[in-house]
């Protein structure tokens, strides 16, 4: 088993920044995928970001590419989302997610573990 805190969330204007990190524990040698997701409320979950936790390749929806920065320190077996020029759009409650195996970088069905979310709200 994996455990997943999230931290780093809160209230941030238009044009700002946040840094979100997950923390794992347990058995965090199976982690072969890291990925952050977001949900807002009475739709799907919507994918952001996600990291091979070894090799560090990277991938990006195309509404944060340019703007957030995914990354791992698999030595903390911590995770990061560094989200710069935000927008309001990007309010939402952010969920990252460890997958034991090969996953589908963007399918929230892939991926084994889920954090408790921290919200990350965005104001003009």
């Amino acid at each position: 088993q994996v455990q997943l805190v999230e931290s780093g969330g809160g209230l941030v204007q238009a044009g700002g920044s946040l840094r979100l990190s997950c923390a794992a524990s347990g058995r965090t040698s199976s982690i072969y995928t890291m990925g952050w997701f977001r949900q807002t409320p009475g739709k799907e979950r919507e994918f952001v970001a996600a990291i091979t936790w070894s090799g560090g390749v990277t991938y990006y929806a195309d509404s944060v590419k340019g703007r957030f920065t995914i990354s791992r320190d698999s030595v903390k077996n911590t995770g990061y989302l560094q989200m710069n020029s935000l927008k309001l759009e990007d309010t939402a409650v952010y969920y990252c997610a460890f997958a034991r195996g090969i996953a589908r970088p963007a399918v929230a069905s892939d991926y084994d573990y889920w954090g408790q979310g921290t919200q990350v709200t965005v104001s003009s």
